[in-house]
């Protein structure tokens, strides 16, 4: 049940019951309030970015998906007869995939131990739920638990240097802050407000010196302005 710390779940609820559109506000410490609108978490297949449509064709075997929402990267894997787990931290949207018969967890990345897969999945920027890139070499490390032998990450993020570009193309940088792309957002929904919470847009090159610290090789599958589709495979 969607409860007043859970904007997401509530959200999900609503517009399964309704199917009414509306937007999701997403508070952040270092731009603009920017929003979610509430379809973009119900899409099907054929409404999805190419990069999203690539990461869940090449998915096989047992896989995870991470951070799942409403379960529609999910569904449209179990309609090609894979074996899905889907883990959210929001009560609310976990219930909801159960609904509709989703093999859903309720579970951080970090906290899942159940289980070896073949994929994993983070998509809609998923590698984000890493929070801050200090934190991307133990969630790597963690997920090199959960892979079997040949396992395969793919994730999304976006290379976000490009808001602290000057028009004369030059940069400037918070120096405060420990990497550019570490933000700090807060999301809600009607009367719904989550707590703040870290969030991370990690460049590619940044990504592929963890990744290959880690074990993994790693290889930019898609671009498409700064968002790009990385393939994490255990070496």
């Amino acid at each position: 049940m969607a409860s007043h710390n859970d904007p997401i779940g509530l959200a999900i609820q609503t517009y399964a019951k309704t199917k009414k559109p509306f937007d999701i506000i997403v508070h952040a410490d270092l731009c603009e309030d920017d929003i979610i609108p509430i379809e973009v978490l119900f899409r099907s297949f054929e409404e999805m970015p190419e990069l999203e449509k690539l990461a869940l064709s090449n998915s096989k075997g047992k896989i995870l998906d991470v951070g799942a929402g409403a379960g529609i990267h999910s569904l449209e894997l179990m309609d090609r007869a894979l074996d899905v787990t889907a883990i959210d931290i929001s009560p609310g949207a976990v219930d909801y995939m159960k609904s509709i018969g989703i093999n859903a967890l309720q579970s951080s990345f970090l906290n899942f131990n159940s289980g070896k897969f073949d994929t994993i999945l983070m998509l809609m920027n998923g590698i984000g739920v890493v929070g801050k890139l200090s934190n991307l070499k133990r969630f790597l490390e963690h997920a090199k638990k959960l892979l079997n032998t040949g396992g395969v990450i793919y994730c999304d993020s976006s290379d976000i240097k490009y808001l602290y570009e000057d028009e004369d193309g030059s940069f400037w940088m918070d120096l405060a802050s420990e990497y550019y792309g570490d933000f700090r957002f807060q999301m809600s929904f009607k009367q719904a407000k989550s707590a703040w919470f870290d969030w991370l847009y990690v460049d590619y090159d940044s990504l592929h010196k963890v990744a290959t610290e880690v074990g993994f090789t790693s290889r930019k599958l898609m671009e498409v302005e700064n968002h790009y589709l990385a393939e994490l495979a255990l070496k």
